[in-house]
């Protein structure tokens, strides 16, 4: 049998050019044509052209560091700095409608591609071994575009064969499926492919770790309060053993530096179990530096603010001696809030009178700064006297910069633990286990361990903290929120800003309503997207979600 190299990188193609990506350090690359010059009979004769096909779905798993307005932005964590965002404008005032309510629903598109994958590959004569090891990653592909309906539609159609109107007529359209049985098809084609893929892959390609990550995900995600009415303690067992399980790999470890974990520099270091591969310099770039970075800097436009951390994030960090501000004991000063806190803090948020680029943001009001907080929403300064520094490559830090390579994190060991940690302590309580798994993350940040003889309230507590801080800006927080059941608190009134003004000779630091902060959740409908009113109107056998008639 002709010998099949299994590393090679992911490639992406380009209708106009050929565009080859190399994942690893390897000087590998695919010489091929675009699928657009193959014909269909030859696609499917060698593991190059076939590789070439299944490249283009990796490029369509989605990335919030090429958007103006990411997920972060529809919840409480952050809004977008610049005025008229759908995510201020529309989602946080609930105002959507099936017809143009946020979608996950297009990524039908690449579940279809997938199925032609499968397909095609599983009646080829291509050499088994490579046949075996890219049918799994093509199901875990699907798999994931699958989660990503389910976590926010809810249950979808689940269709694995490829569908042709021409030849199937009204046999293609599919009513939805329950939540439970699209999470169960995730959870078990999770299962089934696992063995059939490595430990450890070039960077961007699956590997059996990131396949059970994505099982233990939809099951946390199943186990929650919006799913798990009866807090059923099996379903929360069965997420934490399936954490327990990626665990046990021996593979991934937690990267010592937590401030540079999202750079460049440390693409695919230990910590990392999933990630979505970008190209500096192409339509592939990482372009958060110009997104998310702030907007001036020494009077000097550098980046468009899209995504502007909150106070009520900011107040989550906690004070170095691992208390959190509200503590009496705490040392915190409200008229000297950056003092000695967490080493997240300064290594996620600009804050006023933070260096970037050698230069002090200065963030005060009437000051003449042009990065003063913009409380009435109209410029592109932060609305709430805050910027991220997390992920934000300074080097990159320019408009006319067009993109760096550092990938977008999916799942990373750090989110392991502390779903591990979540999950075994609804079901049994804060074990060992529960506090070894968190100050774990602790510890990386040197905040002392968490305080022993915790009940499970307590430690659910230092959990979803622990979740919010340590995964913010990675479009975590939504699922949270809306998986506790939250959404219906912190999403209904005002997000906050800080104001800091000079009043009696003396800066005053006030927390006031940010600019394009008003948030509106309706609990009846809101815990899921609507489906889009074109596939309501194609397909006769959907059913609405609730209250979007």
């Amino acid at each position: 049998m002709k010998h099949v190299n299994l590393t090679k990188p992911v490639v992406a193609w380009s209708t106009l050019i050929t565009v080859i990506i190399c994942f690893t350090a390897c000087d590998e690359t695919l010489d091929v044509a675009p699928k657009d010059q193959i014909a269909d009979e030859t696609l499917w004769e060698t593991t190059d052209n076939a590789d070439l096909f299944l490249n283009a779905i990796y490029t369509a798993i989605p990335s919030p560091v090429g958007s103006g307005d990411p997920l972060e932005n529809f919840t409480d964590n952050s809004v977008n700095g610049v005025a008229g965002r759908y995510s201020s404008t529309v989602y946080g005032n609930s105002s959507y409608t099936p017809s143009n309510g946020p979608s996950q629903w297009g990524h039908y598109t690449n579940i279809r591609k997938c199925n032609v994958f499968i397909q095609k590959v599983s009646e080829s004569t291509l050499p088994e071994d490579w046949k075996v090891l890219r049918l799994a990653e093509a199901r875990f592909l699907r798999a994931y575009f699958y989660s990503l309906l389910a976590l926010h539609h809810g249950g979808v159609p689940v269709i694995t064969d490829v569908l042709d109107r021409y030849t199937q007529g009204e046999e293609i359209f599919r009513a939805r499926n329950t939540f439970e049985e699209t999470i169960q098809f995730i959870t078990a084609e999770c299962s089934q492919i696992a063995g059939d893929l490595p430990l450890t892959a070039p960077s961007g390609r699956i590997t059996k770790g990131a396949a059970l990550t994505l099982k233990a995900w939809c099951e946390l995600f199943s186990a929650s309060p919006l799913y798990n009415v009866t807090d059923d303690k099996a379903k929360w067992q069965l997420a934490a053993d399936s954490y327990k399980q990626v665990m046990n790999l021996g593979v991934y470890e937690l990267f010592p530096d937590y401030g540079t974990l999202f750079l460049e520099a440390n693409n695919h270091n230990s910590e990392v179990i999933f990630d979505r591969v970008h190209l500096g310099g192409t339509a592939l770039a990482n372009t958060r530096a110009q997104n998310y970075g702030p907007t001036f800097v020494n009077g000097v436009a550098r980046a468009w603010a899209g995504s502007n951390p909150t106070q009520e994030l900011v107040d989550t960090y906690l004070m170095a001696n691992g208390l959190p501000i509200d503590d009496p004991a705490s040392g915190y000063d409200p008229q000297n809030p950056y003092v000695d806190r967490e080493q997240r803090f300064y290594t996620d948020i600009i804050y006023d009178g933070a260096e970037w680029l050698g230069y002090p943001i200065i963030m005060k009001r009437g000051v003449g700064s042009k990065n003063q907080t913009d409380l009435s929403d109209n410029n592109e300064a932060t609305n709430t006297g805050y910027y991220w520094r997390k992920a934000v490559d300074p080097q990159y830090a320019n408009l006319g910069n067009i993109g760096n390579g550092a990938h977008f994190i999916i799942f990373r060991y750090a989110e392991v633990l502390l779903g591990y940690a979540e999950a075994q302590n609804e079901a049994v309580g804060p074990d060992l286990s529960v506090y070894e798994a968190v100050n774990l993350v602790r510890k990386r940040v040197d905040l002392p361990p968490v305080d022993e003889g915790l009940n499970r309230e307590q430690m659910r507590k230092v959990i979803d903290r622990e979740r919010r801080v340590e995964l913010a800006s990675e479009d975590k927080r939504w699922y949270d929120i809306i998986r506790w059941k939250k959404a219906e608190h912190v999403l209904n009134g005002r997000l906050h800003a800080v104001s800091i003004e000079l009043e009696n000779g003396k800066w005053t630091y006030k927390s006031v309503p940010a600019g394009g902060g008003t948030r509106v959740f309706f609990p009846e409908k809101n815990y899921v997207y609507p489906i889009p009113q074109s596939a309501m109107d194609a397909n006769p056998k959907l059913v609405q979600n609730p209250n979007y008639d």
